[in-house]
């Protein structure tokens, strides 16, 4: 794994924290918290950054919120300071909210930043957050492109932040046993890894509407084209709170993001990335086929195969024909580890199991090689730990922006309907500049992460 953070110098001071009374807070005193600004409060927000937040309120305090949608900031203002008040009483001073992330990072007592907005809006923030001092948790995947992607993941390098990706799966014990096991050669050389991811539904209405009085829509759209305004092509509007967060249309929007292939894929590519130790590598060769919707407004791919050839010689398949998870095929055995349990064709899954039961009752033995452990197996501490130590979280830039890059790579392949060829150093393909126009995209002005550092 990446140790670039474990060079960067501790912080002589966090910040000026004024937030609550120390004698109300004793040891979580406002000198003992790190600061925290959200930025984006939609699905992804009030599922897991506001909860991993909220329940380690003894480490960070959410200070501020931003959002595009004014609904959806007041809604994170009250979910916010409602939990705080029960816990520390009225002298809790409320949150403050912003319609712009630029203003929020020019507030010198923010020491971090979450960001949890549509993929398009995932580098810009990230490294404008890093250019102003402030350490980032960024939500899955790294990036809308893969040469954006690069631009943030040096940028953090360059500006010495704390950065964790929201890919938690490396915070979960089931797949860091899995990772280890593999990594310790219970199943001697991988030769093949099968990845099971989902699919989006095609459909949406496209008949253009007038746009809430709530959004901005421009800055919504961000660099990306302009066009019409829609429901669909964003988020619900809904006045029943709970039909506000349910998912959104942008996921299925070539537009704002690639699919499924990236907002699942993100999570097992970077399992079997690390499991392999090839956190800071990629596919070699990459084909792959995939069906795209003919009709109505959501455009990402239907159902589809890849297969992607790594520097190590292991084959990944990826379709959503297999069962949700990663099975990891090797000389002298497999091992396979998802989220929970998934019932499908196949048969009920266990979290995690194997061709040889007894590796998963061993474990890993004195002297084996042993990945970074979270705090209470929780992601987002583990990042406010990081912040604290100015030590390397368990999902640093460099390991997001590979991951996220196998998954665009893979969307190519969807698109070209031909073999690519990568160059894992140069993050180029070989031979087919064609290809190669598909790793940015033009920004619209005045937005962009290239604009940004262009500056």
């Amino acid at each position: 794994m990446s140790d670039q953070a474990n060079r960067l110098t501790r912080r002589a001071v966090l910040g000026a924290f004024s937030i609550v009374p120390a004698h109300v807070l004793g040891k979580s005193a406002p000198s003992n918290l790190v600061q925290v600004a959200q930025i984006g409060c939609g699905r992804i927000a009030r599922s897991m950054e506001f909860p991993g937040l909220l329940r380690n309120s003894a480490t960070a305090r959410i200070v501020a919120v931003c959002d595009l949608d004014t609904v959806r900031l007041a809604d994170a203002k009250s979910m916010i300071e409602k939990n705080y008040a029960g816990k520390f009483g009225t002298s809790y001073t409320q949150v403050k909210t912003y319609g712009d992330y630029r203003e929020m990072l020019q507030d010198s007592s923010i020491d971090a930043v979450a960001i949890s907005t549509p993929d398009h809006w995932h580098a810009q923030p990230a490294i404008e957050a890093a250019l102003a001092g402030k350490d980032v948790f960024l939500q899955k995947p790294a990036s809308l492109t893969i040469a954006e992607g690069r631009l943030m993941a040096d940028t953090i390098v360059k500006t010495g932040r704390i950065f964790q990706q929201g890919s938690q799966q490396r915070s979960d014990p089931a797949f860091r046993l899995a990772c280890e096991l593999i990594l310790n050669g219970r199943i001697g050389k991988v030769l093949e890894v099968f990845v099971g991811l989902p699919t989006d539904p095609a459909g949406g209405n496209p008949s253009p509407m007038p746009v809430p009085s709530n959004l901005n829509y421009d800055a919504w759209i961000g660099a990306t084209p302009v066009a019409p305004y829609c429901e669909d092509r964003v988020h619900p509007q809904s006045p029943d709170i709970k039909k506000r967060y349910e998912r959104p249309g942008w996921l299925r929007l070539e537009q704002f993001g690639a699919g499924m292939i990236t907002g699942w894929g993100a999570h097992h590519i970077d399992t079997a990335h690390l499991a392999m130790g090839l956190e800071h590598s990629g596919p070699v060769e990459i084909v792959a086929d995939a069906s795209f919707p003919k009709e109505g407004l959501w455009d990402v791919h239907g159902s589809y195969h890849v297969r992607m050839k790594y520097p190590n010689g292991a084959t990944m398949f990826i379709s959503d024909k297999f069962e949700n998870g990663v099975r990891f095929i090797g000389e002298s055995g497999w091992i396979w580890v998802t989220r929970g349990r998934y019932t499908s064709g196949q048969g009920r899954s266990q979290t995690i199991s194997s061709s040889d039961e007894r590796w998963l009752k061993e474990g890993i033995k004195d002297g084996e090689v042993r990945l970074h452990v979270s705090p209470n197996n929780d992601h987002h501490l583990d990042w406010i730990e990081s912040i604290k130590s100015r030590k390397s979280p368990v999902a640093p830039a460099e390991d997001g922006h590979r991951s996220c890059s196998a998954c665009l790579l893979a969307h190519a392949a969807m698109k070209t309907g031909r073999t690519l060829k990568w160059d894992v150093k140069a993050e180029r393909f070989i031979g087919d500049e064609k290809a190669n126009k598909l790793l940015s995209r033009p920004e619209r002005t005045p937005y962009g992460a290239a604009r940004v550092l262009a500056r």
